[in-house]
């Protein structure tokens, strides 16, 4: 299967069945993206499959090819962050930090066809994204921050 991780080409030889979770985490050693519950459910491993946030637990291997998946490492640089990114730090929105890169990501998939969304185009957006630690309201809070520095 080929397709583009973080704008970079690759081919893998994995089962079909494989989920691109661990296609991600086994092969190609990109660990940001979590496993949570394994059933979609918890949002800690969502990635963006051409733009869109996806659970890489219930992606097939045998979907990949052509696809462009983004994760967290492939948003920003630690010289230069993604806004989403940069607000979370600045919001100080993680406690445990687990589910955050599928936070961060469903954040960035909400921002891209939303840049300015209300708190509750962000609760809906984020409601399938579990945070054990309840870090919601400053989800929301990175959230708008996020789209100040996008519009900025």
């Amino acid at each position: 299967m080929r397709f583009t991780v973080n704008q970079t080409p690759h081919e893998v030889d994995v089962p079909e069945d494989m989920p691109l979770l661990w296609v991600l985490r086994d092969e190609l050693r990109l660990t940001g993206t979590k496993y949570g519950c394994g059933i979609a459910q918890c949002g800690a491993c969502t990635v963006l499959l051409d733009g869109i946030a996806m659970r890489s637990c219930q992606f097939r291997a045998a979907d990949l090819e052509g696809v462009d998946v983004t994760t967290i490492e492939g948003l920003g640089t630690p010289e230069t962050l993604h806004a989403v990114q940069a607000a979370w730090i600045e919001k100080q929105v993680a406690q445990c930090g687990y589910c955050q890169s599928g936070q961060i990501m469903q954040a960035v998939a909400l921002l891209e066809v939303n840049p300015e969304p209300s708190d509750t185009d962000i609760d809906e957006a984020m409601s399938g994204n579990l945070c054990r630690c309840g870090t919601y309201p400053r989800i929301r809070e990175a959230i708008h921050l996020a789209s100040q520095k996008v519009g900025a």
